[in-house]
């Protein structure tokens, strides 16, 4: 959420930021409402002042009446009437304030400078690791392999849950088991992160301050009957952890890791990359969230984008970084780089995982603030997360990349201790 200053001083900057997004068209008639408001909650304020320097003038006549022991009754009368007109307008500004904090909520963040305008055509790749395999035809698409290795089993998956839910068997779910672990003791042992392990059901308040909610809410799955949602990501718990609470000098930065799996409704709803294990509704992720001061996040989403890159380069998967224009950049964030593999079987580069810096648009939405020394007037943190890594398209780019000619499958030397094999076969 955004500072409410901007909808009162900043609309030209307010107005740039949703025009680089392409939202401008969308989102104008809104801000126009919103500057509407500000001069209705200014003439409120300004009409409540003038009225309580009548009542104030009046009470002052009160008193000089009755010292003289005459009748004020008419005056005191009066000065109901403009009592009761000043909480008409103090009802008025409440509501005009209200409405205005509801604007705030549908707003996307401000994207940085660096991120550049336009939608997803103008994303840039900022660099490269490794060389991706050819897709030349040799390659058996990740569905096919996993089926005939017995990895997993889409069609009895589809049979208990519907399309886009998945059941790993056999050395699957032991690769599921094994990604967990790898990614997590990574993380903890040499990153530094905190290791949490989360609810997967949270409260409306929650995903209030990621910003999954009120804009997101149709793509939720929710418990309507408790008002509670499954998370699409750990960030929502993870991030929502301090909410309503002040960090104290020295606590930051912060590192939080969480294994958790995700649930997303609208996952296919575009109706491609439905096959195989590319677009699903749950899914398995390893996720990771900092906090950290202004003056460090931007330094801060390097470093956690450095995290994720670390466990391609040991699972041996080429990637690309790509940093995401505005009008590609999701709500919340101000910042993204997306971590792409290629999965030769299917020709495609594959996003695995989102990295991104939220400036104090989260921490504004969940109340999360901390002190830079003591006694000093509280800030907003800034918030970090993403994604390392999502499971799913993981292990469709390992069933692809590290095909080998018999058809077994290479496990990466990373992953072997940990999956107990150097192969599936």
């Amino acid at each position: 959420m955004h500072d409410i200053r901007l909808l009162r001083d900043q609309m030209d900057h307010l107005r740039e930021g949703m025009r680089r997004r392409g939202k401008l068209d969308e989102l104008g008639p809104l801000l126009d409402r919103a500057e509407a408001l500000e001069k209705d909650r200014r003439d409120a304020i300004r009409a409540a002042e003038e009225m309580q320097a009548q009542r104030n003038r009046i009470s002052q006549e009160v008193a000089q009446l009755r010292r003289a022991g005459e009748n004020a009754d008419a005056l005191m009368a009066e000065g109901r009437t403009v009592g009761e007109q000043i909480a008409s307008l103090e009802a008025r500004r409440q509501a005009v304030e209200a409405e205005m904090q509801d604007i705030l909520l549908q707003l996307p963040n401000l994207t940085l400078d660096e991120v550049p305008a336009g939608g997803e055509e103008a994303n840039d790749v900022v660099r490269t690791w490794g060389t991706a395999r050819a897709s030349d035809g040799t390659v058996v698409p990740h569905w096919e392999v996993g089926e005939r290795l017995g990895v997993f089993d889409l069609a009895r998956g589809a049979k208990i849950s519907g399309s886009g839910f998945i059941v790993y068997r056999g050395l699957g779910a032991r690769l599921v088991r094994a990604l967990m672990n790898f990614m997590v003791d990574v993380h903890v042992d040499e990153h530094g992160y905190e290791e949490l392990w989360v609810p997967l059901l949270v409260n409306r308040a929650t995903m209030t301050g990621t910003g999954q909610l009120p804009k997101f809410e149709d793509d939720m799955y929710a418990v309507a009957n408790d008002d509670l949602f499954l998370i699409p990501t750990a960030e929502v718990p993870v991030t929502n952890l301090y909410r309503d609470e002040i960090l104290e000098p020295g606590e930051l930065p912060r590192g939080f890791v969480a294994f958790s799996a995700c649930f997303r409704r609208e996952a296919g709803s575009a109706g491609k990359d439905t096959r195989g294990l590319l677009r699903v509704h749950e899914f398995d992720k390893v996720e990771l969230v900092r906090y950290a001061t202004p003056e460090n996040s931007r330094a801060e989403l390097e470093l956690l984008t450095s995290h994720a890159e670390t466990m391609l380069q040991r699972l041996e998967l080429p990637y690309r970084v790509l940093r995401l224009a505005a009008g590609d950049t999701g709500f919340s964030s101000a910042m993204t780089y997306d971590l792409e593999v290629f999965a030769p079987g299917v020709g495609k580069w594959l996003e695995v995982s989102s990295c991104s810096v939220f400036t104090d648009f989260q921490a504004r939405r969940a109340n999360i603030r901390y002190r830079a020394a003591a006694g000093e007037k509280p800030r907003f943190v800034h918030t970090l997360n993403g994604s390392a890594l999502a499971f799913s398209r993981i292990i469709a780019a390992l069933l692809e990349q590290h095909q080998m000619p018999d058809g077994s499958i290479a496990v990466p030397k990373a992953l072997q201790p940990y999956l107990g094999r150097d192969t599936l076969r």
